[in-house]
């Protein structure tokens, strides 16, 4: 006989079963397959492929290969949909949103015990954190549609969403793109993975019989060719994504020049950062939430330990104990910690590259797991920094442990990766803690815990972890679009430079050499090229001036790490030098042909401009997140970092500091590209830029072929954004050209705003030009 003081010993449970029996009768009911949902209706099953349950291998349903009739049919549903559903008072839209959050929780038990049969997630993740977080993301999302009218006036919704969900979270992915879609007056189709379409066809019950109007909603199922057809399709406004980087960099390359919005929350390698004064228990802890939670299928998965040095054989030898302690097996057990892979591709592909690490030299440590679709906790020492295991999403349970040795060690070892999902960082010391957080490239930091999430805070990476965020105000914010200025004819291609000697260029008192400006100093051009162009000859940059630009606005770091108030100083004294030498400008600008009351206009509006850019630099600050758990979660707003701005060709000298002047507020360093046909005004700048103790490489100016050099620019992987006010044909090369590494664009006619009115300031320049940061603090007991 077990005797309590036994169990109390070994830590050991009898088996504590889910019943699954009324989910499984549901799944027998649809034992002819599943059609799609579009129009309110479910559409008769064709063309059906298997689902399997992970934890078993065996098929549980078949669901209906996606064509490119049936996305069409949901697209058009859902257009038919969208202006009555906009229509609505925001009131009304928030009770179907409230409608749906309590049907979910309704049908909370049913929806945890389906998508641990679907996913082999554990049935305690599914049931006490996945669904609690749908139902709280639609009630959230309800609040904000009675409010849109208020906090987001002259706002209006995309139209309609197309959106595609990973297999790891199915329905909590679901709720994440849809909850924000609905409540902004958009309506949706949604493609769910292929490996767990159950919840989502499932969700898709639940909103017929919570009255969502028909067409708002609609389901399309299949593989990847159905979603390519999905994000591609030419009647979807809005592509939401979640998923692999590479697939993320198809979507990108997919959707160019078509004018949709696009966000992507995309793959991770995400550091888990312990101080030599952690509690290393509650960090310990930490690693099990953050890796060894849903498997590790999870993108922002700590998979990078990184741990002082001085605590690295404890904390490592807590960690093994720990890990030899946690349950593997079925998902619908209880007392499970890890359940099943997904399938056995994916587990196929985390063998592999573990085996990789180990023939890298990895030394690999292990728990156990049974036969079966199951991989055991995995922890790699001896990893290096560039090692596959270190580098690579496995997405999968299987973490590297590395030691560092001092702050900047750990923030040199974190910033080591090409993505930028999240962080953890513990430490007792919050000064620390948090001083790691800003420096560490991350969307989201936790500090002293780890994968919280939550309807107000918003969610989203750096670099190739994507661009946008999900959930908060800003998650809100990208289902609303402000009208897009519409140019009544549109810029057209400049005459390519022409480097010969010209026949004539105008008289001048002494002849002004104009070069590049590029760290802070005047550069003759790499090509030894110019070209005449109104008021004189222009500089030829090319692919080294670029190169050299970029460099520069590398390492000007110290700029984005000012205060505010420091900033708004130097761009205050930026404008008081272009105020003493507005005559001079006004007379460049005539040189172009501009009459005098013109050129003193753009001048004029250029200084004011400038002392508005001057004064946000300390005022667009962030947010204090309102979230379901005990932390402080703070929104700040950063600098999006090295920037490529290619100037419109009309308003030579407004249109480059309508542009250059809010990236620099915000902290960024800017390479930029000046009017094509008037570049003399902007290089005129640096003898002002020189006088106004901006330090080199803030501003760089490389003068030239537009859109070449915007090629350059939106090509290198060192470039974190670029904005480009040109022609169509350019803003697509631009988008196109920028999936390497990902960066966020900003593409428009460069004749579609009034740069010299309203059109040409205000905080959409400045929302484009940083990127929230979530950290999460705890607070309080």
């Amino acid at each position: 006989m077990t005797r309590i003081t036994d169990i109390l010993s070994t830590m050991d449970y009898g088996p504590a079963p889910e019943d699954s029996s009324i989910v499984r009768d549901w799944l027998q009911r649809h034992e002819a397959g599943f059609g799609h949902f579009i129009d309110g209706a479910f559409t008769a099953a064709a063309d059906t492929f298997a689902v399997t349950e992970p934890a078993t291998g065996q098929q549980i349903a078949r669901v209906s290969q996606g064509s490119a009739e049936d996305v069409d049919a949901a697209v058009k549903a859902a257009r038919r949909a969208q202006g009555p559903w906009a229509a609505l008072p925001g009131h009304d839209r928030a009770r179907h949103l409230y409608a749906l959050a309590r049907h979910v929780q309704q049908h909370a038990r049913f929806l945890a015990v389906l998508e641990t049969i679907d996913n082999g997630k554990p049935i305690r993740e599914s049931r006490d954190i996945d669904i609690p977080l749908v139902a709280r993301h639609f009630y959230h999302h309800a609040g904000w549609a009675e409010l849109i009218a208020d906090e987001f006036p002259g706002q209006r919704p995309h139209g309609v969403c197309g959106q595609v969900i990973p297999w790891n979270f199915p329905l909590l992915m679901l709720a994440w793109k849809v909850a924000p879609a609905l409540a902004a007056g958009n309506t949706v189709v949604l493609k769910p993975a292929e490996y767990t379409p159950l919840t989502a066809l499932a969700f898709a019950e639940i909103a017929r019989e919570a009255g969502l109007p028909k067409g708002v909603l609609n389901i399309v199922t299949g593989d990847g060719a159905t979603g390519a057809a999905l994000t591609g399709h030419p009647g979807v406004d809005k592509v939401a994504f979640t998923g692999s980087t590479e697939v993320g960099r198809l979507i990108r390359r997919q959707t160019a020049g078509s004018g949709k919005a696009l966000t992507l929350e995309l793959g991770g390698k995400s550091p888990f950062i312990v101080f030599a004064d952690a509690d290393l228990d509650a960090a310990v802890e930490g690693v099990v939430d953050s890796i060894w939670f849903n498997q590790g299928e999870v993108c922002c998965a700590g998979s990078r330990i990184l741990v002082a040095e001085s605590v690295a054989a404890r904390f490592t030898d807590l960690l093994k104990r720990r890990m030899a302690k946690l349950t593997v097996g079925d998902p619908l057990d209880k007392n499970t910690d890890l359940g099943a892979i997904v399938h056995p591709v994916q587990l196929a592909r985390i063998r592999a590259l573990v085996e990789q690490g180990r023939a890298e030299g990895a030394r690999i440590h292990q728990g156990t797991a049974p036969e079966g679709c199951f991989y055991p906790p995995t922890l790699a020492t001896g990893v290096e920094p560039a090692s596959t295991l270190a580098s690579e999403e496995i997405f999968g349970p299987v973490a590297t442990l590395t030691a560092f040795r001092t702050p900047a060690d750990a923030v040199a070892l974190a910033n080591n990766s090409r993505y930028g999902l999240a962080a953890s960082v513990w430490s007792e010391n919050i000064s620390l803690a948090t001083d790691i957080a800003a420096k560490v490239k991350a969307g989201v930091v936790w500090i002293n815990s780890a994968n919280l999430f939550d309807a107000g805070a918003g969610f989203g990476g750096y670099r190739e972890s994507g661009f946008g965020r999900e959930g908060g105000r800003e998650g809100m914010a990208a289902c609303l679009t402000l009208p897009t200025p519409v140019a009544q004819t549109p810029e057209e291609t400049p005459p390519a430079p022409d480097a010969s000697p010209a026949e004539s260029l105008p008289p001048a008192a002494v002849d002004r050499t104009a070069k590049l400006y590029i760290g802070g100093k005047q550069a003759r051009p790499d090509s030894g090229y110019s070209c005449a162009v109104a008021g004189g000859l222009a500089p030829l940059g090319n692919r080294k001036d670029i190169r050299n630009a970029v460099e520069a606005a590398r390492a000007a770091t110290g700029w984005g790490g000012q205060t505010g108030h420091n900033r708004a100083q130097v761009l205050y004294y930026l404008a008081e030098n272009l105020s003493a030498r507005a005559a001079e400008f006004e007379g460049r600008l005539r040189s172009f042909g501009q009459s005098a009351t013109a050129a003193k206009a753009e001048v004029g509006t250029a200084i004011r401009r400038i002392f508005w850019y001057a004064a946000q630099a300390d005022k667009f600050d962030g947010a204090v997140h309102s979230t379901k758990s005990a932390h402080v979660t703070l929104a700040m707003n950063e600098p999006v970092g090295v920037m490529g701005i290619a100037c419109p060709n009309a308003f030579p000298l407004l249109g480059f500091v309508s542009l250059v002047l809010p990236a620099i507020a915000m902290g960024n360093r800017v390479v930029a590209v000046p009017s094509q046909i008037h570049p003399l005004a902007a290089t005129d700048l640096y003898q002002v830029i020189d006088t106004s103790d901006l330090p080199g490489g803030v501003i760089n100016i490389v003068t030239g072929a537009r859109d070449a050099l915007a090629k350059v620019l939106a090509e290198h992987d060192d470039v974190d954004g670029l904005w480009y006010f040109g022609t169509a044909a350019g803003g697509r090369m631009v988008e196109e050209a920028s999936v390497g590494n990902l960066k966020q664009t900003w593409c428009e006619d460069g004749a579609a705003r009034n740069w010299a009115g309203a059109e040409g300031q205000g905080r959409t320049f400045l929302t484009r030009a940083t990127q929230v940061k979530n950290i999460w603090i705890p607070y309080g007991e």
